[in-house]
């Protein structure tokens, strides 16, 4: 019998299938809607690869290749420049999204198409942009002025 206080290892197990899945599925639907997706993704392999072998293999990669991107991302004043102003249109266009103004005279498809999703769509495209200058804040702080990484190859191999 578990200690009391102690989450048995199979309701642990189960619960961290379910939290590593969903932000896979998440994630991947992220890729395509606003929101990050491949941090999603990244973050369902990493709770998955504490069970899985596979999930292991495909996260390392991943990892090596966000940290290189991440690098070279901060490589020079203009790119970050860059990379946090495309965050706060970002930010930007959420908050218009949320205030969900009137549809302009110069809108030529259906009204219905106009900021299609509403509030939602909104809280998304802030915290992405939120989640976006919190990465480079810490990209800046990791890779600024330290060499880039090596890029990996992107496909895992077997092990023979």
């Amino acid at each position: 019998m578990a200690a009391k206080g102690r989450i048995p290892g199979w309701v642990h197990r189960t619960g961290a299938e379910v939290i590593g899945w969903s932000l896979v599925v998440l994630g991947l639907a992220a890729l395509v809607l606003p929101g990050p997706g491949l941090l999603m993704v990244a973050g369902g392999l990493a709770v998955l690869s504490r069970h899985y072998h596979w999930a292991r293999r495909y996260l390392t990669p991943l990892k090596e290749n966000a940290f290189h991107a991440a690098a070279l991302g901060v490589k020079t004043i203009p790119r970050i420049t860059a990379s946090c102003m495309s965050s706060f249109v970002i930010m930007a266009l959420g908050v218009v999204w949320i205030m969900e103004p009137a549809t302009p005279a110069w809108w030529f498809f259906a009204d219905k198409w106009w900021l299609f999703g509403g509030t939602g769509t909104g809280v998304s495209l802030l915290l992405s942009s939120m989640i976006a200058l919190t990465l480079i804040v810490y990209s800046v702080r990791r890779f600024r002025g330290r060499p880039i990484p090596p890029r990996p190859s992107i496909i895992p191999r077997r092990p023979r």
